[in-house]
């Protein structure tokens, strides 16, 4: 059984490279109590995240609107190799009792990956979570430091650490995204 899962491990690890992942499941932190999505609506810098393998730019945002439909229009934004790239997906709360906990999709042909807002003040400052688990052997983390500037004060990221790591959710690894010359970019 063990070379099983050391067989499963080396085929799937591939799958996560540039990715923070870690052993047993995913953690289940607290999230924003009372989330109020109007609220959160609009855009978003990144400011800092554990690696991934599918943001490599810089000037990276999120921008959620709603459609006409109703539905919750995500658009991801990176300026890399000399252009913008965007790509847009659709948010949508997962459990009503629980707004927070969005699922957030960029393909119809995938399921909706985790979003959770673990805080935010809705005018600074917010904290995301997701988490992709692995059969249970292991968990893909990602985490984001967003604000509403596209700097945030040095106490206020250490805040966000800190309260990652309260949530049992390792941001040792987590990075700056450089959003430095940004309005030149775009």
């Amino acid at each position: 059984m063990k070379a099983f899962y050391a067989l499963l491990l080396t085929l799937l690890l591939p799958l996560v490279n540039g990715q923070v992942y870690h052993w047993g499941p995913c953690p289940d932190p607290s999230v924003q109590l009372n989330f109020d999505i109007q609220k959160y609506l609009g855009r978003w810098f990144e400011i800092q995240k554990l690696p991934t393998s599918f943001e490599k730019g810089k000037c990276i945002d999120a921008n959620f609107s709603v459609r006409t439909d109703g539905s919750i229009k995500v658009t991801n934004s990176e300026f890399r190799r000399g252009k913008v790239k965007s790509i847009e997906g659709t948010a949508v709360v997962q459990d009503l009792r629980q707004p927070a906990k969005m699922g957030i999709s960029f393909s119809y042909f995938t399921p909706y990956s985790t979003y959770w807002i673990l805080y935010t003040d809705y005018v600074n400052s917010a904290l995301v979570y997701s988490c992709t688990d692995v059969l249970r052997l292991f968990h893909v983390d990602f985490a984001w430091i967003l604000g509403r500037a596209r700097i945030l004060p040095v106490a206020t990221i250490n805040s966000g650490k800190i309260m990652f790591m309260s949530n049992n959710i390792d941001v040792s690894k987590m990075i700056a995204t450089d959003q430095k010359g940004c309005d030149k970019e775009q």
